[in-house]
């Protein structure tokens, strides 16, 4: 569940799972709330799981793992995967170096098993693994506003300049933890990290002491990673090679050897893999007029074509690719989607299936939205 269900369940929430986890779908209007983070700022409780890696060999024994250098500075973090012999994608996490113990923080539901399949392996080396989800409450800031909105609230420090640093300070007198985030919604982000038991009085500073931040759940989410061309785990990630994906910035390509490791270098020396993520906006018919104001959101984005996940991508009478995510784009009125296609296809116009007939699509790059910030997962491609 969440941290504070019936905090949410008073402003309206609908709640969803995610990873066996109770999340905010959305307050009522998911796209009006898209609207407020894009152009002010907004609040989330996101899901994660927590796993603490405590002991003189924590950093020898996570960066023996995982496909990116372990952080050895405090304060500091890095964004980095798992993956199987076969080089696909088994979770992402982000590892922080917190002083005596490093915290990685997994995609819901992956913290358990992770934390038991970790443990099972510890041999000699002085290592101490525990599964701290239920310990913290997480909140994302995200927006043009967001880095006023912390600092108007955060006590005992400034707010970290740089990607995956963070900070020590106090909120409503409670000790947080708060992390500039890599930019996933294409704007300015942070997470406060606090104590389950401070959960509540940290939700109400950051939702209204000083600036207002509009209250936003994982429809909302969705659509502005979407946006940015951002792949997320449950849709693009897991399962997937990454240079697929043209995730860079979580692989270093200099460092010894973990598993997956040979296909991924495989793949990087061939110079291309075979598929790469893209940008499109489908066409529709027969759509009301988004100016009007008589047409209210929620018709007008009934109305829109939307792929199911999975849909094929057509280029002429060829099946090229498939659509990984599509919705509705609150910022353009229009239908957009992320596909993984050829990786040397050339065509701009395309197709989508969408109800059982073909949608022109159009290629765009991303992101497919500009916003305050760019995303670190954004694909780059040799």
């Amino acid at each position: 569940m969440t941290s504070i269900e019936s905090v949410h369940a008073d402003h309206g929430a609908t709640f969803d799972e995610r990873g066996r986890r109770t999340v905010v779908s959305h307050y009522g209007r998911p796209d009006r709330a898209h609207r407020a983070v894009r152009n002010g700022v907004g609040l989330i409780e996101p899901a994660y799981g927590i796993v603490t890696v405590a002991g003189d060999d924590r950093v020898e024994y996570v960066d023996n793992v995982v496909t990116n250098d372990v952080p050895t500075t405090d304060g500091t973090g890095r964004y980095a995967l798992l993956l199987d012999p076969q080089g696909r994608i088994e979770t992402d996490l982000y590892v922080y170096d917190a002083g005596d113990r490093l915290l990685c923080v997994t995609p819901p539901g992956r913290a358990g098993p992770l934390a038991e399949e970790w443990a099972e392996k510890v041999f000699i080396q002085d290592v101490e693994i525990d599964h701290a989800t239920d310990e913290f409450a997480i909140f994302g800031v995200h927006g043009p506003q967001a880095t006023e909105k912390v600092a108007s609230v955060l006590g005992g420090s400034a707010t970290p300049d740089e990607p995956l640093t963070f900070v020590r300070g106090t909120i409503a007198d409670a000790g947080v933890t708060v992390t500039r985030t890599d930019g996933l919604a294409g704007e300015e982000g942070y997470e406060v990290v606090c104590a389950v038991e401070h959960a509540e009085s940290v939700y109400e500073a950051l939702s209204v002491t000083g600036m207002g931040a509009a209250p936003f759940g994982y429809r909302t989410w969705e659509s502005l990673t979407l946006e940015a061309g951002t792949p997320l785990f449950e849709t693009e990630l897991e399962g997937t090679i990454p240079n697929v994906l043209g995730l860079r910035n979580a692989l270093d390509f200099e460092k010894g050897c973990y598993v997956g490791q040979e296909v991924v270098s495989r793949v990087e020396n061939r110079g291309q893999p075979s598929r790469r993520l893209i940008g499109l906006v489908v066409s529709a018919s027969d759509t009301p007029d988004p100016s009007d104001s008589t047409a209210d959101e929620q018709d007008i984005a009934d109305e829109r074509p939307v792929p199911e996940v999975g849909a094929a991508v057509f280029d002429g009478d060829t099946a090229v690719g498939a659509v990984t995510r599509a919705a509705v784009s609150p910022s353009l009125d229009r239908t957009v989607a992320l596909a993984l296609v050829e990786y040397d296809l050339d065509v701009t116009d395309l197709t989508v299936r969408v109800d059982g007939s073909e949608r022109p699509a159009e290629r765009r790059p991303l992101p497919l939205v500009e916003g305050s910030a760019s995303s670190a997962r954004r694909p780059t491609y040799p």
